[in-house]
């Protein structure tokens, strides 16, 4: 099939080199435009899908947009089968989406209609879905809403974000090149009217770990956010955590005796969520404790609690 591939990041790359190995002609690869990276942020820096493909050779356009009439005429010009789409970040509109023969498909990352939108697959951490996956989609104008023609599940099962994203990134390849490879097996279904919910974009605010919540839930944070991180701030720094687990109650250790033992050490100690409530760094939560395992300082490499703990003071009693 003569092919034009849509996506930016990492999640992407997969499917563009299954393409290319299952022996697929792709005409062009559309992604979003360099972004400023680099050191210090002065380099313009192209996407990952944008670097993959001109290393295969494959001619890169990056428009900003794909409202304009020219643009449309110049993808139409491409005279393609099929598009295929996987995180590209802008949205298409009609006229692109009906340029090639066999229309626009997607690989999206969950089980639609469960977390249509930007970010599926943090969304589905967050909200401790036992299960997630990918969906070969034929697109069209709603958002993610498109009849769905292959499904893949996998459980999350404890997975970062980093990692989930990984692994439904080569289930999204194999799905696709399996799809294209006989259309007529796979029959677009339509998307059931019950179970939608959307995946809004990840506001940077929500990676700074929010210890009100549940101990199971602050775990969650610490993998969706990973990478590149959620974060807990001392003294104005902030310090990526990267993964914790939850502290849960033992014979020689639980809240409660932690509580007592801290104001027996000190009468003035206050307690309260966010709080380190242990020499090991484990910290208070709305209900339970967790501790960091690994973490990162600012222009330092990743090291685990204990190390942090050997160069920097973070006693119980410290609010974070």
């Amino acid at each position: 099939m003569r092919i034009v591939f849509m996506g930016t990041p990492d999640f992407a790359v997969p499917t563009l080199d299954a393409l290319v190995a299952a022996g697929h002609e792709v005409a062009a690869a559309y992604s979003q435009p360099p972004r400023p990276g680099g050191r210090r942020g002065r380099e313009l820096t192209p996407s990952p899908v944008q670097a993959r493909a001109e290393a295969l050779g494959i001619s890169v356009r990056t428009p900003t947009s794909l409202r304009n009439a020219e643009a449309q005429a110049e993808f139409a010009a491409l005279d393609t089968d099929i598009a295929v789409v996987a995180a590209y970040g802008l949205i298409l509109p009609q006229a692109v989406l009906d340029a090639p023969k066999h229309g626009c498909f997607n690989v999206h990352g969950s089980l639609l209609p469960r977390w249509r939108g930007a970010a599926p697959i943090q969304r589905a951490i967050l909200a401790g879905d036992a299960e997630t996956g990918v969906g070969i989609m034929r697109m069209e104008a709603g958002l993610d809403t498109g009849p769905v023609m292959f499904e893949g599940r996998t459980g999350i099962d404890g997975k970062t974000a980093g990692e989930l994203t990984d692994e439904l990134a080569q289930m999204g390849a194999r799905l696709m090149v399996e799809v294209l490879g006989d259309l007529a097996a796979f029959p677009p279904r339509p998307q059931p009217d019950d179970g939608v919910t959307y995946a809004k974009k990840i506001d940077k605010a929500e990676t700074r770990l929010d210890f009100t919540q549940p101990a199971e839930q602050v775990e969650r944070q610490v993998r969706a956010f990973n990478p590149p991180g959620a974060y807990i701030e001392v003294g104005g720094e902030r310090i990526r955590v990267l993964s914790a687990t939850i502290r849960h109650p033992s014979e020689s250790w639980d809240l409660a005796k932690q509580r007592e033992s801290l104001i027996a050490r000190d009468p003035s100690f206050r307690w309260g969520d966010g709080i380190v409530v242990g020499d090991d760094l484990t910290i208070a939560c709305g209900t339970g404790a967790i501790r960091p395992t690994l973490v990162q300082r600012a222009g330092r490499g990743v090291m685990t609690s204990d190390e942090l703990l050997r160069g920097f003071s973070l006693p119980p009693g410290t609010q974070l």
